[in-house]
This record gives structure tokens, C-alpha cells and sequence, in this order.
């Protein structure tokens, strides 16, 4: 009888070991190691995993991408850079209830409405719970085919019986491949039931949509080789407090990164939401002290995002630091410039910072904003509420040149504003705009001057 072998896996990263290690050598992970079996794939297991290709010039080689397949859903298409390509693997993360399932279903019906067979491969759900879900958003056509497996076997014999145009696996963690002896979930399975699929669709042509479970710190479950392997990864973000929801491409082989779709959560299911500047400023107040409007760069989206800062005296020894949305170290270091440069003395003082909506901006774009917005709530001075204030700040008190100017600036004219302080550097090559005033600030002693 053939001894079978077993490995002990990072349960992190994927990690491999012949023996119980207490700290990973990979990514420092204490006590992470588990214990599985090892299958070794026989002769026509192998043979399967390859494409059979061979050298070629690279001026022989075709560049046409080919057509992309667009969903109907526009924030969704921007994402993925103008539609889904063919044969691409696409990784999809997000909170437990954020919205992922009913999203792709969403989508999926609006490509069978265009005639195009899809997929959907559940392996948590039953396919009446599915219909009960599809009942509620009005996601019906006879082209939407529902397969409730996890044997990966299985799954990829189906789809080769169905010849589907799309397929949505949710999600990878459900699914085993029966090569391996481990349990489903299991680092190795996840490694191996992707690798598998994603080659399955290279080969096939077929798109693969991957629902990924994510861990306690937000990360997709399983090895981080898993990104690596997948032609895109979209994160779901928000949480249950705010009605919107944020999927925003961390990698794309075909579009742009860090590009984002905004959605709006319904009764009826997720509601794309083609404006969100002026969804995020909707109740932000006039005339109050504390807060200010910065235009955020998303992708090659401008996003207009109101930031909120509080400074209180305190009582206790150690004054507290709050970031919501925002950087906290950066923010510490910008309390730190305002005292020493400007002698704005905060540390005494309480200091809440806060990007109303539950929007998270961590380009150092919105340095300046923060910085106005601190000032005016110490000083308790409101600031103009038709201004933008936008700029990077560095640790002399200098205000830095940032990215993508005009595009901001239009975005901030469009929705109504009419004065703006920018980077000096910025503004000398800035294009006039008739309905923008451009002030521009060179040093934080410049934008005190200039911002009430």
C-alpha cells in the first residue's frame, strides 16, 4: 500500500514545510502551520496542466485584445477598464455581506438578458436560496444557469457541457480539487482549485469570476500567490452603517488600477451611482467651522469628499488622536508641521479627523485639506464654502505639486465651486477656467493667509 505524504501549509501564505514550524519563515506568522495530505497527480493529471505552446517572434505575435464583453452596468465596466476580457480571471473580496453575490448576479443577468450564457457556480448557497435572492432584485432569464457544486471535477465538466459565455465561482474556498486529500479551504485547496481554473479558462476562452472569502484584516483568504495568479482583483468596500459600496480595482492586467465604481445598497439589490461627488456632498453643512471640500483623484476618476476635523481642549495627560478615512500617522505628522510652522499649538487639544460618507483617500493630495481643515476648527473660523482646497504638504511647511490638476479642478468647477487654493508649482501651469478663481499657495503661512 502506496504511504501517503503530508506537508505542513502557512495557513497565511501559503507556505510550505516538511515539518511543525512556530513562527513562518514567509510572513512571520506565529503558529500558523497545519498538517495536510499530499496527493500525487497521476500521469494524465499532469499532462492536463500545460498549454503546449512554443518560442515565438515577438513581432509575429498578434496584439489585437479583441472585443470586450460590457456588462450593462457602467461603474462595473469602468473598473474592469471597458468591459470583461476573454479567458481573464477575475478575483472579487469583500466583507461577508458587503454585497459580492448579489452584485455578480446583478451582472450576470444583465449579460443573459443580452443573449449571452452564463454560469453561476454557488457552493455556500442552495439554488432555492439563490432564486429567493434573484425573486428580490428581478434577476430571471433563461440563459442564467445556476450549478449548486464544489467538486472542482465536476464543475469544469459542466462547463464544458454548458459552454457558458461567463462563469462566477463563489466562492474559490468552497470548492476541493479531488488531487488533494485536504479539506476544502485549506491553503493547499485554494491554491490548487484556482491555479486549475484559471487555466482552465485560459485554454477555454471563458472569463472566471473568483469570490474570494476575506480575513479578519480585510486580506483574501488564502495565499497571497492567489493575486499574483488572477488577471484583476476588485475589493468590495464600506460597511453596514453607509448605504454606499465602493468596488475598487487593486490590480488589472486590461485597465487601469485603483480605478473605483461607486453603488448605492437597495432594497432591490446594488443601484449604480453615476455621480458620486455630489452623492457625497449631499448633507454637508454651510458655514461651519471644520470642514472642507478636496478633490480626491480615484483611478482617473475625480471624486469631490468633504473632510471634517474637530479640535477640542482636553483634560486628559495624552490628547487623542482619531483618523477615519484618512492616514493616521499622516496626520499625526501634519499636527506636528502645523505647530512647529505655523504655531497653531495642538498639543493641548484633541484632534478628530473625518472623510464624511465613510470614504477612505490615502493620497497625500488631501494633505492641504486636512491642514485647512484642522486650522479652521482651532481657530473656530468657517471657510468659504464654494473653495477647494488641494496640495501635498511637506514636513517644512511647504505645499508639493500633485497629479492630474485640471482634471480635478473641472471636476470642482462642474459641481458648482468657484475658488480654489492649489500648489504654487501647480497653478503656473494650470489651464484658466471662467468659473474657477485660482489661488495659489506655496507655504502653509501662505494658505492661512488666503483660506478665511
Amino acid at each position: 500500500m502506496k504511504k501517503s505524504k503530508t506537508s505542513f501549509f502557512c495557513q497565511h501564505c501559503g507556505y510550505m514545510s516538511p515539518k511543525w514550524l512556530g513562527k513562518c519563515p514567509s510572513c512571520d506568522g506565529w503558529n500558523c502551520f497545519a498538517e495536510e495530505l499530499i496527493a500525487d497527480q497521476d500521469a494524465e493529471s499532469r499532462a492536463d496542466m500545460k498549454f503546449g505552446g512554443k518560442p515565438l517572434q515577438i513581432e509575429d505575435i498578434p496584439a489585437e485584445e479583441g472585443n470586450r464583453t460590457v456588462t450593462g452596468i457602467t461603474e462595473i465596466d469602468r473598473v474592469l477598464g471597458g468591459g470583461i476580457v476573454a479567458g481573464s480571471a477575475i478575483l472579487v473580496g469583500g466583507e461577508p455581506g458587503i454585497g459580492k453575490s448579489t452584485l455578480l448576479l446583478q451582472m450576470m443577468h444583465r449579460l443573459a438578458e443580452k443573449g449571452l450564457k452564463v454560469l453561476y457556480v454557488s457552493g455556500e448557497e442552495s439554488a432555492q436560496q439563490i432564486k429567493l435572492r434573484s425573486n428580490r432584485i428581478g434577476a430571471s432569464c433563461k440563459d442564467l444557469l445556476v450549478l449548486v457544486e464544489i467538486s472542482l471535477e465536476r464543475i469544469q465538466e459542466q462547463i464544458k457541457s454548458v459552454q457558458p459565455g461567463i462563469v462566477v465561482i463563489d466562492s474559490i474556498q468552497t470548492v476541493y480539487s479531488a488531487d488533494l486529500m485536504s479539506a476544502p479551504g485549506s491553503v493547499g485547496q485554494v491554491r490548487e482549485a484556482s491555479s486549475k481554473m484559471i487555466l482552465f479558462s485560459k485554454k477555454h476562452g471563458i472569463p472566471v469570476f473568483l469570490i474570494g472569502h476575506v480575513t479578519k484584516d480585510g486580506s483574501i483568504a488564502g495565499p497571497k500567490v492567489l493575486e499574483h495568479m488572477v488577471d484583476t482583483v476588485l475589493y468590495f468596500e464600506g460597511d453596514s452603517g453607509h448605504a454606499y459600496r465602493i468596488i475598487r480595482s487593486i490590480k488589472n492586467r486590461f485597465g487601469p488600477a485603483n480605478e473605483i465604481g461607486v453603488f448605492e445598497m437597495q432594497d432591490r439589490g446594488l443601484k449604480e451611482v453615476p455621480n458620486p461627488s455630489a452623492f457625497f456632498l449631499a448633507e454637508r453643512p454651510q458655514n461651519v467651522a471644520g470642514s472642507v471640500v478636496v478633490p480626491s483623484l480615484e483611478g482617473t476618476r475625480p471624486i469631490l469628499v468633504e473632510i471634517q476635523a474637530l479640535v477640542s481642549a482636553t483634560n486628559l495627560g495624552t490628547p487623542r488622536r482619531t483618523a477615519i478615512g484618512v492616514d493616521h500617522n499622516r496626520v499625526s505628522l501634519l499636527i506636528a508641521v502645523l505647530d512647529k510652522i505655523c504655531g497653531l499649538h495642538l498639543s493641548g487639544s484633541d484632534v478628530f479627523i473625518n472623510v464624511a460618507g465613510g470614504v477612505r483617500v490615502e493620497e497625500p493630495a488631501v494633505d492641504l485639506g486636512i491642514v485647512a481643515a484642522m486650522a479652521s476648527s482651532f481657530l473656530d473660523r468657517p471657510i468659504d464654502p464654494h473653495t477647494v482646497v488641494l496640495g501635498e504638504v511637506g514636513l517644512a511647511g511647504e505645499v508639493r505639486a500633485i497629479s492630474q490638476m485640471d482634471l480635478r479642478i473641472r471636476e470642482a468647477a462642474r459641481l458648482g465651486f468657484s475658488r480654489a487654493l492649489a500648489p504654487k508649482t501647480n497653478a503656473v501651469h494650470l489651464t484658466k477656467t471662467a468659473k474657477m478663481e485660482i489661488y495659489a499657495v506655496s507655504s502653509l503661512k501662505e494658505l492661512l493667509e488666503n483660506i478665511f
